[in-house]
């Protein structure tokens, strides 16, 4: 199993930005899709960015156009720069892996992935 640790969450003011980083155990560039998730209070854990092992990239609508997803594979890390924040973006974070390239992809279903970060806390107040 990969195991994944995030870090780089924290307290941040409306407009304000923060970069994310998820560090895996084994090559990144042997997983097919690396994502980001995110879960606020009372609510279900939903997609937020997804790259594959080629670099092509896919955003939530409510993000895009201020967060950028990316990965580093020499260095086995998944980023993700958020900039222009807002309010709406507090939730837990969390990154996700899969390895397997069978099936039909699920880019922003949880269950599609088997790898799983313990999450990272970003607060936006306004």
């Amino acid at each position: 199993q990969v195991q994944l640790v995030e870090s780089g969450g924290g307290s941040v003011q409306a407009g304000g930005s923060l970069r994310l980083s998820c560090v895996a155990s084994e090559s990144t560039i042997d997983m097919y899709y690396m994502g980001w998730f995110r879960q606020a209070p009372g609510k279900e854990r939903d997609g937020v960015a997804a790259i594959n092992n080629g670099g092509r990239t896919t955003y939530a609508d409510s993000v895009k156009g201020r967060f950028t997803v990316s990965r580093d594979n020499a260095k086995n890390t998944l980023y993700l720069q958020m900039n222009s924040l807002k309010p709406e973006d507090t939730a837990m974070y969390y990154c996700a892996a899969r390895r397997s390239r069978t099936g039909v992809s699920v880019l922003f279903g949880a269950g599609w992935y088997s790898d799983w970060g313990q999450g990272t806390q970003v607060t936006v107040s306004s």
